[in-house]
């Protein structure tokens, strides 16, 4: 006899027994109950056939108590299918369950992902709820938490002075959840409590503020006012337009003084490239390269140790106070300065983006304007002959 499982009628006059009653929805694809024993309300399971080891998996669903009778089978069958998809692409295989094994996945080769994951994703109430389960309020939760965190830049998180994280930061902790949870496939459609990846959207006009741009004689300011430790660091950014994570893990051996050839490794995009850097720039490195060995770092603390954001802010806070500079310069601001002056000396973009490490579009987006007042000043320079 087929049992229908739609039914409550059905469903109430089972007995119970250890293997549930399957109802086939398609080919592979079961759900099935099994009555309780007791006056407790029966549970819901799903189970499909693995197209890799040919056997069947199993998930408990619950038994929907909260819901009415006649509502149970649909909110089983629902979550029964998110488990056949997961099934289907092999992710079940793979040990993706919960959004921590979504981004443990994702960032197995991606050392950047995995550090803002472990500020803000595994300690957080998202990192162990299913990827089946995984909601839109649940990511809203979560964004609002990154809302509310401070932080402060000599990492004390008492300190008074502790700020908000700013718009553009939170953009970019957002990038790396929503790649990992893009592999699979959405929960649900738009304007829906499933479409959770609406709730990873970026704020928009985020990066407005990062627009500070320093000139040259306040660029050699900020030189002279800081610590003769970290200034080599923060002039090498005044000659190339690199990130100043990228500066911090040059080796001596990643330069070749004898064609100035400067090898970068896998920079924010995730790819290394080489680059010929001008003559000053390279007398410069030959000067840091010329006492040390080839493993060690070209910039580097006095203890040899590497800089990071979080050994190089107060440094570069004190510099900017000395030198009376806009209290939100920092180490960014002199690779866009850079980045400002080799767009507006008229290099070619393309060039731009090869040596800076970024995309066309990236220039194009934050820079473009200032090609339109190269144009503008050579069209100045052709026509101001013709005056009267």
């Amino acid at each position: 006899m087929t049992i229908d499982l739609s039914k409550v009628g059905q469903r109430s006059q089972l007995t119970h027994r250890r293997e549930p009653y399957w109802q086939r929805l398609r080919k592979g694809c079961f759900i099935g109950y099994r009555p309780s024993n007791s006056k407790l309300e029966g549970g819901w399971i799903a189970r499909a056939t693995c197209e890799v080891t040919r056997k069947y998996k199993h998930k408990k669903l619950g038994d929907y108590g909260l819901l009415a009778k006649h509502e149970r089978f649909d909110a089983a069958r629902k979550d029964a299918e998110l488990f056949f998809q997961l099934i289907e692409n092999g992710d079940e295989i793979r040990g993706i369950l919960t959004v921590r094994d979504a981004c443990h996945q994702y960032a197995s080769d991606k050392i950047e992902a995995q550090k803002r994951f472990e500020r803000t994703v595994y300690q957080s109430a998202i990192a162990d709820i299913p990827i089946t389960k995984l909601r839109k309020r649940h990511l809203l939760e979560w964004r609002s938490s990154l809302k509310n965190r401070t932080y402060s830049s000599n990492g004390n998180q008492t300190d008074e002075n502790n700020r908000k994280l700013a718009p553009a930061t939170i953009n970019r902790e957002l990038v790396p959840l929503r790649a990992a949870l893009h592999k699979f496939p959405p929960l649900g459609t738009p304007n829906t409590e499933a479409a959770w990846q609406e709730a990873l959207k970026p704020i928009r006009n985020a990066d407005r503020q990062r627009t500070l741009y320093l000139d040259h004689q306040q660029r050699m300011l900020l030189l002279s006012k800081a610590k003769s430790e970290i200034e080599p660091l923060l002039r090498s950014l005044c000659y190339l337009p690199l990130r100043v994570g990228t500066i911090a893990k040059l080796l001596v051996i990643d330069f070749d003084p004898r064609t100035a050839e400067l090898t970068i490794g896998k920079d924010k995009n995730g790819q290394s490239r080489k680059i010929v850097i001008p003559k000053t720039t390279a007398d410069f490195f030959i000067y840091h390269c010329s006492t040390k060995e080839p493993t060690d770092l070209i910039f580097c603390k006095k203890n040899g140790r590497m800089w990071n954001k979080e050994t190089w802010k107060k440094p570069i806070k004190d510099a900017v106070y000395a030198a009376n500079l806009p209290p939100h310069t920092t180490a960014y601001t002199l690779r866009h300065s850079t980045i400002t002056d080799l767009v507006t000396s008229g290099l070619p973009i393309l060039t731009i983006a090869q040596i800076s490490g970024t995309s066309v579009g990236m220039i194009e987006k934050h820079y473009g304007h200032l090609r339109n007042e190269v144009a503008l000043n050579a069209l100045e320079q052709l026509t101001s002959s013709w005056s009267v």
